[in-house]
């Protein structure tokens, strides 16, 4: 389903009876219901040849039934989807968001990744350009690109995380988990794996840098911040000196040259096998380097900490906004919530079981 649903932990999932804790799920969708995702997912209109969705499981999967999610079916298109949920904010509390990709085609370039938007977004005319909160997930490109986007907007800036978190590139079904603590820290975990985790004032340039560098001090002249020198006993040899290119004796004139008109003939000039290029002196340490010159630091006076960051109002909409050359992404195991437990349970219980 997709409704926003109150769930003791793990026993929605595992049958646990477990107390009074419970996760608040405010988004969850496994598309086992048939065609009835189409009445929760609204295609964009922005653009009339935007491509379409199936729901499928691919050419393979664990479960027929289960492994079922929306699947990317038209080459060299832009996609824009989204599904609404009742709008929440996450002032004070933990956000998880949750998902699975299988790129069964092999991308060669597209992206992976969903966006999270505000309940005012039109839906019908979503398109790159719609303001959003939050954007992750994997985007691949050719040799260089292979990355995990995580794009947070602070008051209506977005920021890219400073850290390069590597995607998966095969062709299997991986669990894509971003979560965001209401303590100014995060993790994203891949297949129920953590590969990146810090402050998120660390890894992203909300705010200006807490100290900088002192500018009424200087560096001491004295100073010496050259680790290597040349050295002064090395000498250059005497048959060093060789020109770049000399005449090739082995050439001769052809019979029909005309010195009249043709001018005078010369040898012409090719590679010298003993040219060895400039000479430079070996390099050895510097006895008197003292390493890089640690500038004194002082608070900054423009730094102001703020303690809600990450605190969106009225979150309401998900959805998928990508371009793919080669079509046959899957998506599905959708999940939004403030507990990181039951979001792991979740994935075990769905990704984790028929995983391929």
């Amino acid at each position: 389903m997709a409704l926003p649903l109150l769930l003791p932990l793990r026993a929605a999932l595992l049958g646990a009876v477990l107390g009074p804790a419970c996760a608040a799920v405010h988004f969850r969708e496994e598309f086992t219901d048939g065609v009835n995702w189409q009445r929760r997912w609204l295609n964009s209109q922005h653009k009339p040849d935007l491509g379409m969705f199936k729901l499928t499981a691919g050419k393979f999967y664990g479960d027929p039934v289960k492994d079922k999610g929306l699947q990317t079916c038209e080459n060299s298109k832009f996609y824009a989807i989204s599904s609404r949920f009742k709008p929440f904010n996450n002032k004070g509390k933990t956000l998880v968001i949750q998902y699975t990709v299988k790129h069964e085609q092999k991308i060669d370039c597209g992206g992976g990744y969903i966006k999270l938007f505000s309940s005012d977004l039109d839906q019908k005319n979503m398109s790159s350009d719609s303001p959003y909160y939050i954007m992750f997930g994997p985007d691949i490109c050719g040799s260089e690109t292979k990355k995990v986007h995580v794009i947070l907007n602070y008051k209506n800036k977005l920021y890219p995380i400073k850290k390069q978190i590597r995607c998966k590139v095969d062709g299997f079904t991986h669990l894509y988990t971003l979560i965001l603590r209401s303590d100014q820290t995060y993790k994203v975990k891949i297949d129920n794996e953590m590969v990146e985790s810090g402050n998120l004032e660390d890894h992203w340039d909300f705010l200006p840098p807490r100290k900088i560098n002192d500018l009424t001090v200087k560096k001491p002249q004295d100073w010496d911040d050259i680790a290597q020198i040349d050295d002064p006993n090395d000498v250059k040899p005497e048959d060093w000196d060789e020109p770049e290119y000399i005449p090739d004796t082995s050439a001769e004139r052809s019979k029909d040259w005309n010195s009249v008109t043709d001018g005078e003939w010369r040898h012409p000039m090719i590679k010298n096998p003993l040219y060895r290029g400039e000479w430079k002196p070996r390099k050895i340490n510097n006895p008197n380097y003292k390493g890089v010159w640690p500038h004194p630091q002082i608070d900054n006076p423009n730094y102001l900490p703020d303690l809600n960051i990450l605190s969106y109002e009225n979150i309401s909409v998900i959805g998928l906004d990508i371009w793919q050359v080669r079509a046959g992404t899957i998506f599905d195991n959708f999940l939004i919530t403030d507990d990181e437990e039951y979001a792991e349970d979740f994935g075990y219980e769905t990704w984790g079981e028929t995983k391929c």
